[in-house]
């Protein structure tokens, strides 16, 4: 795999990097002169073509996106629904999807998972939505099979939103980006660069998907090469892949950090299309003549090995003949990355894994948008067919990705050579990728063809003494090992396998008979229920002129997920109780986060009430007049009544992973006004924090420690005129320093946004 910075042109099939010979060549074959051809170039990309057509703004690097649809499931749609409610949502203007397929066990919280989907099924009634009940698809593979389309933008409250194999720029973001949708607004963005992945050879014996996208993963992600950029797939390497396949690497493209994806379409796309009943979704998209990419990634799919991502990241990926061959360096890496996110909370091994110089896996899963593909599935039967998983430590379970597969593998018999095997299958369900479902052992360690495997995801709880870890692996891998008992094995180490790609039918009876399709037949008449876990955003204020912040957490970690910022797993039943789930915040992290942040609001409280209406920590109180008295004695003029009073964390690089907007909101409910960074992990985390009103400060130093208040004098000021630089005064016990904070760039919309405190806010002004 080469990256090649410069960029350059496609131009009849051939490619001409933006350096002295590739300028001369382009000129050569074209006649054209490069500088001239640049911007032409540029418009000609297939993403272009998709985003102009979507933009609103009439700026072509402004751009403002209405979408043609949006999904959300069922951790995401209960807050995004609130927000738009109270922002004046009447009914729902364009297609809006509510799968089921993160709380679908309701097997925790009592009554509380199936009071959110009751909700969301009231919803659908009331507003005109399309309502999909757990169990029958996960949130991605419905909107392949149901709503995807060539040329089409879909937007969803989950970061693995990706339809780019299917001709469709997805984009995942928080649920305030749709939020806005529902209302009207517009998805306002930077015109996003466009980078080239040009593939060429064939996949080798044993290689999947899962393969080429950690071996991707592995090359962008820490040089940041594609973030909040455009991965467009083209070259001959696309031909020659199914269509399962492109999708399988496609899903996977959120774990570079990139915005979103897109693929040339071709008769493999038309035929999937027809096989769903969709044919006239389908149109031919392809580069213009004499394409410009700003970045090119030149990827030889001959090249990719079957491939392991240790824990604890998707970029910690290497092929699995290199592990297995050097087993303790790979070993300490895992342990060296543990100290890093868990420090000294808990002892964190995987040598008793090893065994007569082996890596033994306690669990296999094959799940989700990513793993649960009807060929991922067929390939592992065909892998285990005859085999035994056998009756000790190790597990296999699988999870189609929608209810036609299920069939399908039933009515072709593969769901019975697995079930033979010693696989357990279970429903479409999201719980594996994130830490409800199928959780490991303490210290377990298990391999998953899903999307991700962070620290702090997978059921693990350090502050009680438990962790697990996972590795990635691709569907066939899982597989092999499976068939060799839990011993670490690749696709590519089995001889004699015949893949036998058994023809797919899509059998899309049972959503006919399931799902409740409103689209625009809203029922205003219709009562939403309501359980008694759904609650309304309590009341935010709007941004005063000043602003102090304490510390109340400090990361170094050099990225910091948005698991870490709101853990997933259980405490996903307490999404649609903003005040119920913020006691979790960070509470893997930092447990003493949450609390110094409700005595920084209580201390907020106690200076916007009337004098005696709130008590307040006599600590809390001298520190605080303490930190007044040492403005007041610098000469810094410091107003209580003029300045808004919160917390802030800061972390190196927070963000990576999910969309959940939770991962802002919940530091907002505490009372938090702003995040200091050195930079923002991707644009939906930097997205969700402006959408409820906190200041994304950007800053290079390491002045700012737990502890210290932060004052911004003339806040309101500064973001009202577009201030680049914010001078802020560090108070610390033994004096006061100055910094310098960055915001970076903020459109119009989101400057008022955080003036008015949050975006419901904005909509009520």
């Amino acid at each position: 795999m080469e990256l090649i910075k410069n960029g350059g042109w496609l131009s009849k099939g051939k490619l001409y990097f933006d350096d002295e010979a590739g300028r001369a060549g382009f000129k050569s074959a074209t006649g054209l002169d490069p500088d001239s051809a640049k911007k032409a170039g540029k418009d000609a990309t297939i993403a272009w073509s998709i985003l102009s057509d979507h933009n609103t703004s009439g700026d072509d690097s402004h751009l403002k996106i209405k979408f043609d649809k949006i999904t959300s499931h069922d951790i995401t749609y209960v807050g995004i629904i609130q927000t738009a409610r109270a922002s004046g949502l009447k009914e729902f203007p364009i297609p809006y999807v509510l799968t089921n397929c993160h709380n679908s066990l309701c097997a925790v919280g009592g009554t509380i998972n199936e009071d959110d989907h009751f909700f969301g099924l009231s919803c659908a009634e009331k507003f005109g939505g399309i309502y999909v009940p757990p169990h029958l698809a996960v949130i991605h593979q419905y909107a392949r099979e149901m709503l995807a389309g060539c040329g089409r933008m879909i937007l969803g409250s989950d970061s693995h939103t990706r339809y780019g194999a299917l001709g469709t720029m997805a984009v995942g973001e928080g649920g305030g980006e749709l939020a806005k949708q529902l209302l009207g607004k517009t998805y306002d963005v930077a015109r996003p660069d466009v980078v080239a992945v040009y593939l060429t050879g064939k996949p080798s014996y044993g290689v999947g998907p899962q393969d080429v996208a950690l071996a991707l993963i592995a090359a962008t992600f820490d040089n940041g090469f594609v973030k909040n950029k455009v991965m467009e797939f083209v070259g001959p390497g696309v031909a020659g892949l199914s269509a399962d396949f492109r999708i399988g690497i496609d899903v996977m493209t959120t774990e570079t950090t990139c915005l979103s994806s897109i693929w040339s379409t071709d008769s493999k796309i038309a035929e999937w299309f027809d096989i769903h009943g969709r044919s006239e979704e389908y149109k031919e998209l392809a580069p213009g003549e004499n394409a410009y990419y700003d970045s090119i990634i030149c990827l030889d799919l001959s090249e990719i090995r079957p491939m392991i991502a240790m824990p604890f990241h998707p970029s910690k990926a290497y092929p699995i003949a290199d592990v297995k061959a050097d087993l303790s360096r790979y070993i300490s890496e895992c342990e060296q990355r543990a100290k890093v996110s868990f420090g000294d909370k808990i002892e964190y091994s995987l040598k008793d894994n090893i065994i007569d110089g082996k890596l033994f896996v306690d669990q296999g899963i094959i799940a989700g948008c990513a793993g649960g593909g009807y060929e991922n599935i067929c390939d592992a039967a065909d892998i285990l067919y005859g085999a035994d998983t056998g009756n000790g430590r190790f597990s296999l379970s699988i999870y189609p990705a929608s209810q036609p597969i299920y069939m399908e593998l039933v009515r072709n018999g593969r769901a019975a050579d697995l079930l033979a095997a010693g696989a357990v299958i279970k429903t479409a369900f999201c719980g594996p990728c994130f830490g409800a479902g199928d959780t490991p052992a303490n210290n377990a360690f298990s391999i998953r063809h899903s999307t991700r495997n962070f620290p702090n995801r997978e059921g693990s709880k350090v502050q009680n003494g438990q962790v697990a870890s996972v590795a990635l692996m691709d569907a066939r891998s899982i597989a092999a090992t499976a068939a060799n008992k839990g011993f670490l094995t690749g696709a590519d180490e089995l001889e004699g396998i015949d893949f036998s790609r058994p023809k797919y039918f899509f059998d899309g009876s049972i959503y006919k008979k399931r799902v409740l399709d409103a689209w625009g037949k809203p029922s205003p008449e219709k009562e939403i229920k309501f359980g008694p876990n759904i609650k309304d955003w309590p009341e935010m204020q709007e941004l005063k002129d000043d602003l102090i912040v304490k510390c109340v957490s400090e990361i170094h970690d050099p990225v910091t997920t948005t698991d870490e910022l709101i853990p997933s797993g259980e405490t996903s039943s307490y999404r649609s109780n903003p005040l119920g789930l913020a006691e979790f915040t960070l509470s893997r992290k930092d447990p003493e986060y949450v609390g110094e942040a409700k005595k920084v609001r209580e201390l907020s409280k106690a200076y916007s009430a009337k004098k005696g209406d709130v008590s307040l920590d006599a600590s809390v109180a001298e520190e605080f007049d303490r930190v007044i008295k040492q403005l007041n004695d610098a000469q810094v003029n410091f107003v209580p009544e003029n300045t808004s009073i919160g917390s802030t964390i800061y972390a190196v690089k927070p963000g990576d992973g999910s969309a959940r907007e939770q991962a802002a909101s919940c530091q907002k409910v505490l009372g938090a006004w702003a995040n200091i960074a050195k930079e923002y992990a991707t644009k939906r985390y930097r997205s969700n924090l402006i959408n409820w009103g906190m200041l994304p400060f950007l800053y290079d130093g390491d002045e700012v420690k737990k502890g210290d208040y932060i004052y911004i004098p003339g806040i309101r000021k500064a973001v009202e005129e577009k201030q680049s630089e914010i001078t802020a005064c560090v108070v610390k016990p033994g004096g006061i320093s100055k910094i310098t904070l960055r915001l970076g760039e903020l459109t119009d919309d989101e400057r008022q946004i955080i003036l008015d405190g949050c975006l419901i806010n904005y909509y009520k002004h």
